[in-house]
């Protein structure tokens, strides 16, 4: 797809670009551009970035919520009018990648394409309009890139008494992903200090971890902030609580029999574990939680929130109603009917595996994607071993 002739993006400060003008450069180099895309049941994201030093730097993000899964669990196909949504998104998405030269492109789908009758249709006609390539992947890919996505934050060492173990949910629009990671076998020393990974946010970069933590358990359950909320309209008399707790009920019944995770129980018992979260209606959660005026990812990515905390700002969402969290300014209107359904997933979650700690990550999938990229490199190098020397003939 061609990018519009008038569009004249700048390259954000502090990249350079090289002597020809088309693509960036890392300390005089020619930087390789990777770019990820995330198509979910809610939104669509994008992030391009350079990589170097076993880092990447952000250059790019794009997320618009395009509601892709939108009455999909009443018909069973995507609606013409949400593949619409979806597809100006992708559109955009396309001619940033284009603009920035990205040299390496992963593009995934999920939940909302995965059990659409129309839903590889749909991706044909992405790949027509636009020039993108979906994969659409399995429950079981989208967990592990989710841990993945979010190891800088899986320190075992944070958390007094030393954690153990820790659950890391990814909260989206049609299912959620529950991955249950040792962090004494998968991470023996800290993969990002507390000052580092605050940095790091700050300076839109992400940093490969010595060691990546893969799920030991793992979970996909059908049921996400979009078709969670519209099975349970909010009540329009007000009575929010009794409301609240039939969907802390309807995704506790899901998740309940799952008892493989039961060994790593004794962690949690003793709080030598903690929850990761990651999803927008967790970050909007913790930016009400820090009372801020304009969302900020270098404060919320990586925050610490006590299961107290979590219930308090979950309180005052009640209390405000529909249009209370329209103008709070870390939701909106894009998110006023979903942040509960959000909070309700978390809060079955954090009743089931009960831990004090909880973290919350402004990461997940996407940044998965992108360290994906780089170690499927390192995997071919490392197969294809030295080059063999030449022997000189003689005579």
């Amino acid at each position: 797809m061609q990018a519009p002739s008038n569009d004249r993006r700048r390259t954000p400060p502090g990249v350079p670009r090289n002597a020809s003008g088309g693509g960036l450069t890392v300390r005089g180099e020619p930087a390789v551009i990777y770019a990820a895309i995330d198509l979910g049941t809610n939104n669509c994201r994008l992030m391009i970035a350079t990589f170097a030093n076993s880092q990447f730097r952000i250059v790019e993000a794009f997320s618009r919520i395009v509601r892709l899964g939108e009455g999909l669990a009443h018909s069973g196909r995507l609606h013409e009018r949400a593949m619409d949504r979806a597809l100006r998104a992708l559109k955009i998405c396309a001619e940033k990648i284009e603009k920035r030269g990205a040299a390496r492109i992963r593009a995934v789908a999920t939940q909302a394409c995965r059990i659409a009758h129309n839903g590889r249709e749909f991706i044909a006609r992405v790949e027509r309009e636009t020039g993108l390539k979906l994969t659409i992947i399995s429950p079981e890919e989208e967990a592990h890139l989710s841990v993945m996505g979010c190891a800088s934050l899986l320190d075992a060492r944070e958390v007094s008494p030393v954690a153990r173990a820790a659950l890391v949910m990814d909260v989206g629009g049609g299912s959620t992903e529950l991955s249950w990671v040792e962090l004494a076998d998968e991470t023996p020393a800290p993969a990002v200090s507390v000052a580092e990974a605050q940095s790091l946010a700050q300076h839109n970069a992400l940093k490969i971890t010595r060691r990546m933590p893969r799920p030991r358990y793992w979970i996909s359950i059908p049921v996400g902030v979009v078709n969670l909320a519209e099975r349970f309209p909010e009540p329009a008399s007000g009575h929010t609580q009794a409301w609240f707790e039939a969907m802390i009920e309807d995704v506790s019944q899901t998740v309940r029999h799952f008892s493989d995770p039961e060994t790593l129980r004794p962690h949690f018992d003793k709080g030598e574990a903690y929850i990761v979260g990651t999803s927008g209606a967790i970050t909007s959660l913790a930016g009400m939680h820090l009372g801020l005026e304009r969302y900020d990812r270098s404060r919320v990515d990586g925050l610490w929130m006590s299961h107290g905390h979590v219930q308090s700002v979950i309180t005052r969402l009640l209390e405000l109603g529909h249009e209370g969290r329209e103008l709070e300014p870390c939701i909106g209107k894009d998110r006023a009917d979903l942040v509960l359904a959000g909070a309700a997933i978390l809060e079955a979650i954090q009743r089931l595996w009960p831990c004090q700690r909880f973290r919350v990550a402004d990461r997940g999938l996407r940044e998965g994607l992108l360290l994906s990229m780089v170690k499927r490199k390192t995997r071919r190098r490392r197969r294809r071993g030295p080059r063999p020397v030449a022997t000189p003939v003689t005579a």
